[in-house]
């Protein structure tokens, strides 16, 4: 995610120097046609190509709108992300206790080692599951080594990374120390339960969302007509203007070369932020931070665990928190 109130000019340039060289020379070759070759039928009439203009101006105004709301959407399922986890790391501290009544349950009290061992198990496996769902998400799994595995043992990393959604998993085995903690340990009573479960149900619906904005592309419809109808425009955009700067005279029919390379680069921009929109979550520079928000969330529960030896906050890389 660009951080910067104003994005930088080298990176404006970056972007768009293919572009800008593309219509500079295809504007060039259309006035040497006009003025040189003295090809003069090849100007049309400005006022169908300012509808046209029009027209295609609406049309990826309304597939920006849809793109932004995916990218919105995909930062609101991580600020819930972020919310639960805080929730179940209170929960898994509070509720976890060895003063529980459990009814029908014979298990020795347990001990201040035990509570300390389930309280960070719960937790180190949940901030697991949030890097797990990022590596998925984008599609990184040669990162399991250093985000997912030193928050499990040795057998359940390998278990879990085996498995086809390991987050999925990751959750279905905290539901499964749940239902051990109550019945078999005693430290969980019915409500405490259902609560931490509740929270489980939670995090599932938050992953399915973020899921459902990954394994649904943008409707092609919109995106590849977007692109079809604004390549069109700027194709016919120095041909409308050839007209119009020749009725100022003979030498500025050339001015047709710097306004309508500015006028291409304004609507090619529009196309392709509403591109880059589409998808939230491939670390790219203007999607979620998720690596940054993880780090987030390792650091709160992590003190909630009362360690002090803890990762520092991710910082932005040339403007960009990815």
């Amino acid at each position: 995610m660009y951080i910067r109130e104003n994005i930088r000019w080298r990176v404006i340039w970056k972007y768009a120097w293919r572009s800008v060289l593309l219509f500079t020379l295809y504007s060039t070759c259309i006035c040497l046609l006009y003025d040189v070759v003295g090809w003069k039928f090849i100007a049309i009439p400005w006022q169908p190509l300012a509808t046209l203009g029009i027209a295609v101006s609406f049309y990826i105004g309304f597939k920006n709108n849809g793109s932004y709301d995916r990218f919105w959407e995909g930062r609101q399922l991580w600020g819930g992300v972020v919310n639960a986890s805080r929730t179940w790391a209170i929960k898994s501290l509070e509720y976890v206790t060895s003063i529980v009544d459990a009814p029908g349950v014979q298990a020795p009290a347990a001990s201040a080692g035990e509570l300390s061992h389930r309280h960070q198990a719960l937790v180190y496996r949940h901030i697991a599951w949030c890097n797990a769902l990022r590596l998925t998400l984008r599609h990184q799994p040669e990162l399991w080594d250093t985000d997912v595995a030193p928050f499990l043992d040795a057998q359940e990393s390998e278990t879990m990374r085996r498995k086809q959604n390991p987050a999925t998993q990751l959750l279905r085995k905290q539901a499964a120390e749940l239902r051990f903690l109550r019945e078999e340990r005693g430290l969980l009573n019915d409500f405490q339960h259902v609560s931490m479960v509740e929270t489980l149900e939670e995090l599932y619906t938050l992953q399915g969302g973020c899921e459902r904005i990954k394994n649904t592309p943008f409707p092609r419809q919109y995106a590849f007509f977007s692109y079809v109808f604004v390549w069109l425009f700027i194709a016919l955009l120095p041909l409308g203007l050839l007209g119009e700067f020749a009725k100022l005279g003979p030498t500025h029919v050339w001015l047709t070369i710097p306004f309508s390379v500015l006028v291409s680069w304004v609507f090619n921009t529009i196309e392709v932020v509403g591109h880059i929109s589409e998808n939230p979550f491939d670390n790219q520079m203007n999607d979620v931070p998720m690596t940054a928000l993880c780090r987030t969330i390792e650091i709160d529960l992590r003190e909630m665990l009362g360690e002090t030896e803890l990762p520092a906050r991710l910082e932005p890389i040339d403007d960009i928190l990815y």
